[in-house]
């Protein structure tokens, strides 16, 4: 092993530190870390073994992700109510940082989940499906004027999503209080909802009279009647409300024809009739 007191090329240095040639080169540039001499005759960096100790303050805060212009105004001039502070500071904000990424695994998660059942479900298919519980951000009761759809109160949730910081990359559905009031208006929900783990409400578990149906946005076609039919058909009764997921949209698929809705209603028996129901067109134990 070399001498204390020996001087050391910037490459020995480098491989005694696992400091990057280049790295020790920018960190002299800026200031931050500069070799103990410099060759008189060809001008080379020239460090000691003292220095690759004195690294540490310098390797030590960069691994926590602080800035090196933070570092290098603290390197000269530091006492421990000061690296306190800035560590203090640093953790505040790497909190922050993992509240986005926390969100956006939450997003990944979600969109994953809905399209895999996008991919797995029949457009046109009617049946019971058993439903695993789904948590929603419920937004407040949408206005429309004479003739309107949904796009003015799909902007006016969106906008008020943000301020409240609700994500709004999330799948976004919509929500009817009844099934009539969703065949008489299907492009017209009374609320929007943001499907995620965080939040409060939830569509609860149960068995659902599901359908899917293909096109744009609000356009259900006689899907809304058909599952009416299907119910009355079968003997079952609809327990307010309608909920409306796109499993598949402008996110999955470039053509706007193909977007594919979920609709689910849950579903109660009438009295002396359940027996009568037609056997489900899928697995009934799990959410297509």
């Amino acid at each position: 092993m070399k001498g204390q007191g020996e001087l050391l090329t910037i490459k020995t240095f480098s491989t005694l530190t696992g400091i990057e040639e280049s790295t020790l080169r920018y960190w002299d540039q800026i200031g931050l870390f500069q070799p103990a001499v410099r060759h008189e005759d060809n001008n080379y960096r020239l460090y000691t073994l003292e220095q690759a100790v004195a690294l540490d303050f310098i390797t030590v805060l960069s691994s926590l992700r602080l800035p090196l212009k933070t570092i290098a105004e603290a390197r000269t001039d530091r006492n421990p109510q000061k690296i306190l502070s800035l560590l203090r500071q640093q953790k505040y904000e790497i909190d922050k940082e993992l509240i986005r990424l926390q969100g956006i695994y939450s997003t990944i998660h979600t969109l994953e989940d809905i399209i895999h059942r996008g991919i797995e479900a029949v457009p046109g298919e009617i049946g019971i499906r058993y439903l695993e519980e789904m948590p929603l951000i419920m937004g407040p009761e949408n206005t429309y004027g004479e003739g309107e759809l949904f796009h003015r109160a799909l902007k006016d949730y969106c906008r008020q999503a943000k301020q409240s910081r609700v994500n709004t990359y999330n799948p976004i559905g919509g929500y009817h209080p009844t099934m009539e009031l969703f065949i008489e208006a299907p492009a017209r929900p009374q609320r929007f909802f943001s499907i995620d783990p965080a939040g409060s409400e939830c569509r609860p578990a149960g068995n659902y009279l599901v359908g899917y149906v293909q096109g744009y946005y609000g356009q259900m076609g006689d899907m809304p009647q058909k599952m009416a039919d299907y119910a009355r058909k079968n003997g079952l009764e609809c327990e307010d409300p309608v909920y409306v997921v796109y499993l598949l949209d402008d996110i999955s698929v470039p053509d706007p024809t193909q977007y594919l809705a979920q609709i689910s209603v849950r579903m109660r028996k009438q009295k002396c009739v359940w027996q009568t129901v037609e056997p489900p067109l899928k697995n009934v134990s799990n959410e297509d």
